[in-house]
């Protein structure tokens, strides 16, 4: 009969017929080593966007507030993080980061709103 071996450890592998690994902790080890750079792509991606939440939620506590660029990058808000977009009959794009968005108007100044 073939020794099996563990794919992560080498050690013999006991028990079912298709079974890979030696213990349970062989196996997490093994797939978080296997998903590490698509799981740091995500963790990366939501952190900008907690970082984007919150940065609009600190500066827009009423609700509607009009700010400048400068200040959103001052505050570390990135703009290429968003959740959804939003366009009116009208023509206008809102940009969301969950319930948290803003509009841009003129010469760089920006309509934060809160969703409702």
């Amino acid at each position: 009969m073939e020794t099996r071996k563990c794919l992560e450890c080498g050690d013999k592998v006991v028990g079912r017929i298709d079974k890979k690994f030696c213990s349970d902790y062989c196996r997490n080890a093994f797939n978080n080593k296997v998903n590490k750079e698509s799981k740091n792509l995500i963790r990366n991606t939501n952190n900008r966007l907690r970082k984007n939440y919150k940065v609009l939620t600190e500066l827009n506590t009423a609700g509607k507030k009009k700010i400048t660029r400068r200040k959103l990058f001052d505050k570390g808000f990135d703009f290429k993080f968003i959740t959804s977009i939003y366009t009116t009959k009208t023509g206008n794009t809102y940009f969301y980061v969950y319930d948290q968005g803003y509009l841009e108007l003129e010469n760089e100044i920006y309509l934060l709103v809160k969703q409702d």
